[in-house]
């Protein structure tokens, strides 16, 4: 099946919420506190994408994208993308739904991201942190090329602090030949 990727709007804070959600539920369940996971979780990444999609942040070298990746235009991806001051972009959040981890999903978010980073930010590496317990989406980075360039402790929402991972993608001269997208 096709995956769309296309530029996050506003309108789609509630499904990215609630696929954020029930990512975590399923890629932290073990990993992180139960609490941390519970009946608030939901309303919290509501908030949470309210805000990130209607805040002003000044200019497009320091707005944040949201990608959707979508299949039969259902939302069943996304990923979150941080201009940096140190001239890095940070993939805030890549999530696929979950019962759709291992279809391509994933793949096809990180070559948008790698292709936006060289569009709009020329030069600049992509980055992004993981929980070191959450061997999955570890092993998912390394396959894709990532490669690892720093491990330390990261405070969780909650106050939980866990040990992770930074991988780094290096600035590439051309953008990675994404999915099929309809974003420019």
């Amino acid at each position: 099946m096709i995956t769309t990727i296309r530029r996050g709007t506003a309108p789609d804070a509630e499904a990215v919420a609630t696929l954020h959600a029930a990512s975590w539920r399923t890629a932290y369940a073990g990993i992180v506190p139960d609490g941390a996971l519970g009946d608030g979780l939901a309303d919290e990444r509501r908030e949470i994408w309210e805000l990130r999609l209607t805040v002003d942040y000044g200019g497009p070298e320091s707005t944040p994208e949201l990608l959707i990746a979508e299949r039969a235009g259902d939302t069943v991806g996304f990923a979150y993308l941080v201009p940096q001051p140190d001239g890095r972009v940070l993939l805030d959040n890549l999530h696929v739904r979950p019962g759709l981890t291992g279809a391509g999903i994933g793949g096809d978010l990180l070559d948008a991201s790698r292709a936006h980073v060289a569009r709009r930010h020329p030069g600049a590496a992509l980055y992004l942190e993981v929980l070191q317990a959450n061997t999955r989406a570890v092993a998912f980075y390394e396959r894709a090329g990532g490669l690892r360039t720093d491990a330390r402790h990261g405070v969780f929402p909650g106050g939980h602090t866990l040990p992770e991972y930074e991988y780094t993608w290096p600035a590439v001269g051309s953008p990675v030949a994404p999915a099929a997208q309809s974003w420019s």
